[in-house]
């Protein structure tokens, strides 16, 4: 069954929005280099180039969700970075609450569960892959 012109605008509407959003955070890494990523990676063990890993997080993978080209794979990118975010610098507000009563990790939920939404619709037509595109 084909989407509607109105799917394909819901999925590239969400697509854009993610993919801005996400990019914005990357921009300001690039910015400040990988330091404070390195630095996280290592106190949890790891080694310290896994910090470098937030480039393709939330540099190539947002890129590739705007322009709609290999669409899932940038999704895909975007949810793994959250899930590191998550679990290195931000478990311990899990179960939080904010001072205005919503929950403390509301823009990384909401970001991942954005990235795992557009993994799963993929980009649809109004992409530089199309509907049929290479992992869209």
């Amino acid at each position: 069954m084909r989407a509607t012109g109105s799917e394909d605008l819901g999925k590239a509407v969400l697509r854009i929005v993610l993919g801005v959003l996400v990019l914005l955070h990357g921009i300001a890494k690039v910015l400040s280099g990988p330091g404070y990523a390195m630095q996280v990676a290592e106190q949890a063990g790891l080694p310290g180039v896994v910090g470098y890993g937030v480039y393709l997080g939330e540099v190539v993978g947002p890129v590739l969700i705007i322009i709609g080209l290999w669409t899932r794979l940038g999704a895909l990118l975007i949810v793994l970075n959250m899930l590191f975010a998550i679990g290195l610098v931000h478990l311990h507000q899990l179960g939080m609450l904010n001072k205005m009563g919503g929950w403390e990790l509301e823009l990384q939920g909401m970001l991942l569960a954005s990235a795992i939404a557009v993994m799963l619709l993929g980009a649809g037509r109004y992409s530089v892959g199309g509907a049929g595109g290479k992992l869209n």
